[in-house]
C-alpha cells in the first residue's frame, strides 16, 4: 500500500508540474501578445490549464471540494468570461491591435526578472508547505507578477481587464498549490465578485467609448482639465 502511494504521488506531481509550466508559458505569451482576440483565447487556455490542474490535485489528494472548484473554473474562465469579453469587443468595435507602453522585448526581459524574483520569494514558503504541489508555488507567483506587468504596460482598458483576470488565475493557482484551495464559500464569493466586476467594467467601457470615442485610458487625463 505504501509502495503504491509513492508510485502514484510522483506521477500526479509530474502532471501538475507540467500544467504549471504551461501556465507560465501562457503568461509569457499573453505578455507578448499584440492582438486582443488572441489575448482572450490565451486567457481561455489558462482557464483550461487551471481546470485540469485543480482536477488533478483533487484526484491526487482526495479533496472533494476541489472538484467543485474545477467545475467553477471551467464554467467561469473557459466559457462565460471569454464569451463576455468577445461580446464586449464586438459591441465596442475594439481594434484588434494592442498598444503597449513599453516595447515587447523590454517587457519580456522585465518578465524574466520578475520570474526569477518570484521563484526566490517562493522558495522559503515552498520549504514550509506540506503539499505535493508546493514546487509550483513559485510558478504561481510568477504568473501573478507577469499578469500585473501586463496590466501596467497596456494603454487600452480591455487588455488591462484581461491582465487583472489573469492575475486572479495566478492567485487561484497559488492557493491550490499552497493549501489545496480555499473554502467553497470563499471561492463562490470570488466567482460572484469577478462576474459583478465584469458587468461594472462593461458599463465603464461603454461610458469611456461614448465620451472619448476610444478605450485608451490615457484620455482619462482630459477629465483633469474639465
Amino acid at each position: 500500500m505504501s509502495t503504491g502511494l509513492h508510485l502514484d504521488l510522483p506521477f500526479y506531481a509530474q502532471v501538475i508540474n507540467l500544467l504549471a509550466a504551461m501556465l507560465l508559458l501562457l503568461s509569457f505569451a499573453m505578455l507578448a501578445q499584440r492582438r486582443i482576440l488572441s489575448l482572450i483565447n490565451l486567457f481561455m487556455a489558462q482557464g483550461v490549464v487551471l481546470f485540469a490542474s485543480t482536477a488533478v490535485v483533487a484526484a491526487a489528494t482526495n479533496q472533494h471540494h476541489l472538484y467543485w472548484s474545477a467545475l467553477i473554473t471551467l464554467v467561469l474562465k473557459v466559457f462565460l468570461l471569454p464569451w463576455i469579453l468577445h461580446r464586449l469587443i464586438r459591441r465596442l468595435n475594439v481594434k484588434w491591435d494592442i498598444e503597449t507602453l513599453i516595447n515587447i522585448p523590454t517587457t519580456m526581459m522585465i518578465g524574466l526578472v520578475l520570474v526569477i524574483f518570484s521563484f526566490n520569494l517562493a522558495l522559503p514558503i515552498s520549504a514550509l508547505a506540506g503539499t505535493i504541489t508546493r514546487s509550483t508555488l513559485g510558478i504561481a507567483m510568477a504568473a501573478v507578477m507577469l499578469a500585473f506587468l501586463m496590466m501596467i504596460t497596456r494603454s487600452k482598458a480591455v487588455p488591462q481587464v484581461i491582465g487583472f483576470l489573469a492575475m486572479e488565475n495566478g492567485l487561484f493557482f497559488a492557493a491550490t498549490s499552497a493549501t489545496y484551495g480555499m473554502p467553497m464559500v470563499v471561492e463562490l464569493g470570488i466567482a460572484l465578485d469577478v462576474l459583478v466586476g465584469m458587468v461594472i467594467l462593461g458599463v465603464f467601457f461603454f461610458q469611456i467609448r461614448e465620451q472619448f470615442d476610444s478605450l485608451d485610458i490615457r484620455h482619462m487625463e482630459k477629465l483633469k482639465d474639465d
